[in-house]
């Protein structure tokens, strides 16, 4: 999916909405319990009720590799799920791979070959040549960590050296010459507020995959007052407030209103700035 489609599809569907399935076995309802696959399950029904509202799935690969093979099982069985049925989504393997070269281009294989998604998150630390091999795949999205929306990105992330650069600012600086806004992305935290307007400026036309928002206190109106531009921009993603809104049978029903809400207030923010 290139930069032009996923920009029309989030016209045409009125939302950036990204549902992370994040999918805890503790937590999904009782009665799932019984099924063969109860993973599998539960995503299929929350993919089903959303998916009108959304524009990306993210699939956290912590979420499934605990489980093992059967783990394996139930994610490959969802992306299967997404690509047969909603074609239109944007797929995100949220799995923040990067390292040494030959390492890494075994895991582009795995993602982008393998398991066909779209898109992966990628550390950047390990420099240009542990992302490089993601980078070859034409069609296929890189999405670097540039500012995270955990308390202790502050550890390293705005740490400045001599000349007064942060470290993220440097990743986003540096890494624009390993590739483009249309075949890289970055992730920015909601909870970073005003200094999206800081990442704008080095990264002026790149999309932004913007977690945070809902269960972790980040502003979706302050991440649109900042970090919007012309094309939007942003994929926002919402996780525990949508896969967690209800734990009765009712929970797709549920999940189904929670996405709706969210896409409402962006599809407003949109015509605010008139990208729509």
């Amino acid at each position: 999916m290139n930069k032009k489609e996923l920009f029309e599809n989030i016209k045409h569907k009125k939302s950036f909405l990204c549902v992370g399935l994040d999918t805890d076995i503790t937590k999904i309802p009782r009665h799932l319990q019984k099924e063969d696959d109860p993973i599998y399950t539960f995503n299929k029904a929350i993919i089903d009720a959303t998916a009108e509202f959304c524009i990306a799935y993210k699939p956290n690969l912590a979420f499934y590799e605990c489980g093992g093979y059967n783990g394996w099982i139930s994610l490959n069985k969802t992306i299967e799920y997404i690509k047969n049925n909603y074609p239109d989504q944007f797929i995100i393997a949220d799995a923040k791979r990067g390292d040494i070269g030959n390492t890494s281009t075994m895991y582009a294989q795995t993602f982008f070959e393998e398991m066909d998604v779209h898109s992966l998150t990628v550390a950047p630390y390990m420099g240009e040549d542990s992302v490089a091999p993601f980078l070859r795949y034409e069609g296929k999205w890189v999405i670097l960590l540039a500012l995270t929306s955990n308390k202790g990105s502050n550890d390293f992330q705005s740490t400045e050296d001599k000349q007064g650069e942060r470290l993220f600012e440097k990743v986003l600086r540096i890494s624009q010459k390993w590739g483009n806004d249309e075949n890289m992305m970055y992730v920015v935290g909601a909870t970073q507020g005003k200094m999206f307007e800081d990442i704008r400026r080095i990264a002026p036309n790149h999309f932004l995959l913007v977690p945070g928002i809902g269960a972790q206190g980040g502003s979706l109106e302050e991440v649109c007052r900042y970090g919007m531009n012309d094309m939007c921009g942003l994929i926002v993603n919402s996780s525990r407030a949508i896969l967690y809104a209800d734990n009765t049978v009712e929970f797709a029903i549920k999940a189904k209103k929670s996405a709706s809400l969210i896409q409402k207030e962006m599809e407003l923010f949109l015509l605010k700035k008139g990208v729509i």
